[in-house]
């Protein structure tokens, strides 16, 4: 088995069939065919379940492209740190939660290029959990999420802390009047997002009885919030914004005020010059 054998057992799995993978590496799908099913006896395990619509990647398989991805990764690593001489250039996955760091970004991104113009910037949005997996897989190269994290294949930077508060409809004048609200609805992100488990802890321990609506982007969010259907926690970083006055913001408990913002990645990547430049520009 070598790295050639993993790369098309990765895009067999990806594409799910044997002829798209083979169009995709620019191969004959025979080849294709012939080299899983090579590896497959060289294992002594089956890789793929075949069935009339192409293929699945079989337990063992599944097994095997969680090490192919990071091998790949690494592989690409090496190529990078190899070719490192200082300038910044190549490709730049940063991730971010809904968090103070994230309005920066744009403005960031923008001073970012122009001081490097070698670099491809992506940046990627999304929950805590979900960031944190990705950058374990490889698929990111950091991000800025909510603390704390505790991971033995992380390195955590402490990048400062961000004060959270309730955001209510304007009607509504202090926490206490949460327990008056009639179908009291929580307006939330994922499950996995740190703001909404703080949400649902604040909630649950003032017994309150609600219910949950969830959304993907905080402009939906916020929406909501201004139409008077329920209640949030966010930074106060995001709440200076164009709906800041249409919407009411209650001080939580010094237990539930405060979350770290951290920023993570692997401790086996190299650190290169371009995502050095980036964290510098960023503190």
């Amino acid at each position: 088995m070598d790295i050639d054998d993993l790369r098309i057992v990765d895009a067999v799995a990806r594409s799910g069939s044997m002829s798209r993978a083979a169009a995709a590496l620019n191969m004959v799908q025979s080849n294709v065919t012939a080299r899983i099913r090579l590896l497959e006896d060289e294992l002594g395990v089956q890789l793929f379940t075949r069935h009339s619509r192409g293929v699945q990647a079989s337990d063992a398989g599944l097994r095997l492209l969680s090490y192919s991805q990071q091998i790949g990764a690494l592989f690409r690593e090496a190529v990078e740190a190899v070719k490192e001489d200082g300038v910044p250039k190549g490709t730049l996955r940063i991730g971010t939660t809904v968090n103070s760091v994230r309005p920066k970004l744009p403005m960031l991104a923008v001073t970012y290029a122009k001081g490097y113009p070698r670099v491809e910037l992506s940046i990627i949005n999304g929950t805590t959990t979900s960031l944190i997996d990705q950058v374990l897989e490889n698929r990111i190269d950091g991000a800025f999420v909510s603390g704390p994290v505790l991971h033995h294949e992380l390195d955590v930077q402490p990048i400062g802390f961000e004060r959270l508060v309730l955001i209510s409809p304007v009607s509504m004048k202090s926490l206490d009047e949460l327990s008056q609200v009639e179908n009291l609805r929580a307006i939330v992100f994922a499950k996995d997002c740190s703001y909404r488990q703080m949400l649902e802890a604040v909630l649950d321990g003032m017994g309150l009885r609600y219910q949950t609506l969830e959304f993907d982007s905080l402009d939906a969010l916020v929406t909501c919030i201004t139409a008077g259907v329920g209640v949030t926690i966010l930074p106060d970083a995001l709440v200076d914004g164009p709906w800041k006055d249409h919407v009411a913001v209650h001080t939580l408990p010094p237990d539930r005020a405060q979350v770290e913002i951290v920023f993570v990645r692997r401790l086996d990547r190299h650190p290169s010059s371009t995502l050095n430049a980036f964290l510098k520009m960023v503190r």
